[in-house]
């Protein structure tokens, strides 16, 4: 396909992305085309090429300072929008790392276990007298949020207009005024809060980093704003996804459930083999080139998008051996879940402990779980960048 005849990509694609994938694997390594919003990009879909051009410096990420004109002044939603770290390069994208590394080491996060298992065990016991619930609504939303919100230091009682915040962020089909909405309400909310956590600081991530900020850090206001907005919508939304849809493809697998129930020392791994089976995100957060680049023989224009997609990658066959069967006991090892390179999810270890405690508390307080709707009327949501189902409705019992 010519760089004149890009696809299209509608809202079929919403509902089963990883076919085009598929499709676009075999015919070529990179494929231009149009987004679901609009814009043109080239599609990386082959599992070397996707890691490669994850960890490529030429593949930058900063827009707001190299492809805005000069003298550009951002309103306040792009401001804090274009300065989170999936949008800077080094050494900006080094320093503000840096920071925030430390609420997520393996140690930090291990110590999060009891208070995970807390607020699971809570939200299974508010489910146990129902016959039947929406996943998503009782449990998969509520857990990684409550953590996400108590880590950063967020009032529980301020959870759920988060969810209407993410949601029009991420969409690709709400209306630009709808996302402006949401962009200037998560602003000024995040604004305030700052403002209270000043006033009156607590032990937590937020605290800790307008500390560092007031004693001589390089944390401006737009960057503590972004930083927030980032560990917010990035420390729901890929966990509510994985646990929603890696609950869904467990539950029509009977064969790969029972070996879970039957041997739970496979949750581990199990983890890992839905984060591979599932994708909560369908691709990396895209890229751009500033000059000619070549990638997997293809030349990409300079001022053109590149997104790497980790879902299709994930389910490449020349990396994984029959990558459609779900098999809990495979070696997902490698998987790009998570990306690759310096932009690797900084909560991957918080996911994966989130994920562990969630289907194995799920699977043994509910051990007759079951769908309570065909699969054929399941929908996800029209976003090109989160995979995630609009509802998981389930029969408890």
């Amino acid at each position: 396909m010519t760089e004149s005849q890009a696809e299209q990509l509608g809202a079929n694609y919403f509902q089963d992305p990883l076919s085009y994938f598929a499709r676009m694997r075999a015919e070529g390594a990179v494929t231009p085309v149009t987004m679901p919003e609009g814009n043109r990009s080239w599609l990386v879909t082959r599992y070397d090429d996707v890691r490669a051009a994850l960890a490529d410096p030429r593949l930058v990420k900063d827009w707001a300072r190299k492809l805005t004109p000069e003298g550009w002044e951002p309103d306040p939603v792009s401001g804090f929008l274009s300065v989170h770290l999936l949008n800077l390069d080094p050494p900006d994208h080094t320093r503000l790392r840096k920071l925030v590394t430390k609420a997520f080491t393996a140690r930090r996060v291990a110590g999060l276990r009891p208070r995970i298992e807390a607020i699971t065990s809570s939200l299974l016991d508010a489910m146990t007298d129902r016959d039947e619930a929406d996943l998503i609504e009782a449990f998969a939303f509520p857990l990684p949020i409550t953590v996400i919100c108590e880590l950063v230091g967020i009032p529980a009682a301020d959870q759920e207009q988060f969810k209407g915040w993410s949601h029009a962020i991420v969409s690709s089909v709400a209306a630009p005024e709808d996302v402006y909405s949401a962009g200037l309400a998560m602003y000024h909310y995040f604004t305030d809060l700052l403002a209270a956590k000043r006033r009156a600081p607590a032990d937590d991530l937020l605290s800790a980093l307008i500390t560092a900020r007031d004693e001589g850090d390089s944390l401006s206001e737009r960057e503590l704003i972004a930083m927030m907005f980032l560990l917010l919508v990035a420390g729901h939304e890929t966990t509510t996804n994985l646990i929603a849809s890696g609950t869904l493809a467990l539950l029509t697998h009977p064969d790969q459930l029972s070996r879970l129930r039957a041997d739970p020392s496979l949750l581990p791994g199990a983890v890992e083999e839905l984060l591979r089976f599932v994708n909560p995100v369908n691709h990396a957060t895209e890229r751009f080139t500033m000059e000619p680049t070549e990638i997997a023989g293809v030349t990409i224009p300079p001022r053109e998008w590149v997104v790497c997609v980790t879902s299709s990658a994930n389910h490449d066959p020349e990396r994984f051996a029959d990558p459609e069967r779900l098999d809990v006991s495979r070696d997902a090892g490698g998987h790009l879940a998570f990306g690759h390179g310096i932009h690797y999810c900084l909560g991957a270890p918080l996911a994966r402990l989130e994920g562990e405690i969630a289907f194995g508390a799920l699977l043994s307080r509910f051990p007759a779980m079951s769908l309570a709707v065909p699969v054929s009327s399941l929908r996800w949501r029209p976003s090109s960048l989160i995979h995630g189902l609009e509802s998981l409705p389930v029969r408890l019992r």
